[in-house]
């Protein structure tokens, strides 16, 4: 760490450098000598000192070379020339080229104090100058930061007032059915009202999950789940849905895949929103009259891997580029962009990632990688290892 009280002398004089350096250790400096150029440079390489004070003329590299190499390799360094009646030329030469200052010979100890004491302003204002630039350079990315999340805040009020807008129409359709078939006693109207009705509801319900998870993201419940077990409740869930829309459903599960630590609850919601993806893609699909959606469980080494293929619309490489964009939707006035975001926020949070492969009209895959061993497992075991190592043996 640089020194702020260090300074290298250089001299080849050597009265001048014992001198000059008597008087630089009383007033509470921290001297370094050296009797040329091509010495105080390997010096001030290895020292960094904040202040030079060189000779101007000095046999080898002189004292205007060694300032501009200085100056080169460290601006900041603050360097005062010491020169003789007669070399003034010299001595105006070198505040040219970044010289803080210069003294003449003999030097006089007050003269040098009252450089030196200019040098330690300079070096003062200079570190007061950074922290201001820094604090401001803060403030300006906290303002950034401020308007990207107002706009963000803005487009989040703006896209979720549009999707409650549409399931509000939607709500209020179901209950006119209703009302229309109690009326009527229509039954057929009744359970096609109540069935939009419960739609309804169920949209609201993720709706409001995923406004919540966005606004806030909790801490993991980390816990051993068995692989093919969560697997299967994945697939429990969902195959009704898929069921009701007309589209098959596989299962590939690797039935060697063992554990992995995850947090059940919030893996479950995002592989449900890739697969409830899927169910939309082969909705809107109007190519194909046979739609297939299959849900794969696979393992490497370290890894549980999750595969959802579907042989929907499929996406072009700029809406794939945005589908974990916050407030990104390709579903119109049925989606709400936060879906896919917040699964991959929660696969990410797990030291996970999601990978995506599609063709337009030949369906997409999503790979979801998930370690087996938890991050919080493995620091704890890295912290374990290392009390270990440090424990000395009997």
């Amino acid at each position: 760490m640089e020194n702020h009280r260090s300074i290298l002398l250089v001299d080849d004089e050597e009265d001048i450098r014992e001198v000059v350096g008597m008087s630089l250790a009383d007033i509470g400096y921290t001297v370094h000598t050296a009797e040329n150029g091509e010495k105080a440079l390997a010096l001030f390489r290895s020292l960094i000192p904040p202040i030079v004070l060189t000779d101007i003329k000095m046999p080898g590299l002189d004292g205007i070379e060694l300032l501009q190499q200085i100056k080169r390799e460290n601006p900041e360094t603050e360097v005062v020339m010491i020169t003789g009646h007669g070399d003034m030329d010299l001595a105006i030469k070198s505040l040219k080229y970044e010289a803080t200052d210069f003294i003449t010979k003999p030097i006089n100890v007050e003269a040098l104090e009252i450089a030196l004491k200019r040098v330690r302003e300079r070096i003062i204002m200079r570190r007061q100058l950074k922290t201001y630039t820094e604090n401001l350079e803060a403030l300006v990315r906290e303002k950034t930061e401020l308007q990207d999340h107002l706009s963000s805040l803005g487009l989040m009020i703006g896209s979720i007032s549009h999707a409650i807008k549409g399931l509000l129409t939607g709500l209020d359709g179901g209950m006119y059915l209703l009302d229309s078939g109690f009326r009527k006693e229509n039954k057929d109207r009744i359970e096609e009202g109540w069935e939009t009705v419960k739609l309804m509801v169920e949209r609201i319900r993720k709706l409001i999950l995923d406004i919540l998870y966005y606004a806030k993201q909790r801490d993991l419940k980390w816990e051993r789940v068995d692989a093919i077990r969560f697997a299967t409740d994945v697939a429990t869930v969902i195959e009704p849905k898929m069921s009701d829309c007309n589209i098959a459903f596989g299962r590939n599960f690797d039935e060697t895949a063992g554990q992995f630590e995850i947090d059940a609850g919030y893996v479950h919601s995002a592989l449900m929103n890739i697969l409830e993806n899927a169910i939309d893609a082969c909705m809107r699909d109007g190519a194909k009259q046979d739609h297939q959606i299959v849900l794969a469980l696979l393992q490497d080494k370290e890894h549980i891997i999750f595969e959802v293929h579907d042989n929907g619309v499929g996406m072009d490489e700029d809406t794939r580029s945005k589908i974990f964009t916050p407030f990104f939707s390709s579903k119109g006035r049925r989606g709400t962009g936060l879906g896919l975001y917040i699964s991959n926020q929660i696969i990410e949070q797990h030291g996970g990632q999601i990978r995506v492969t599609s063709r337009p009209g030949r369906g997409t895959c999503f790979t979801i990688r998930l370690p087996k061993t938890s991050l919080r497992s493995a620091d704890e075991s890295a912290a374990s290892a290392a009390s270990r190592r440090s424990v000395p043996s009997g």
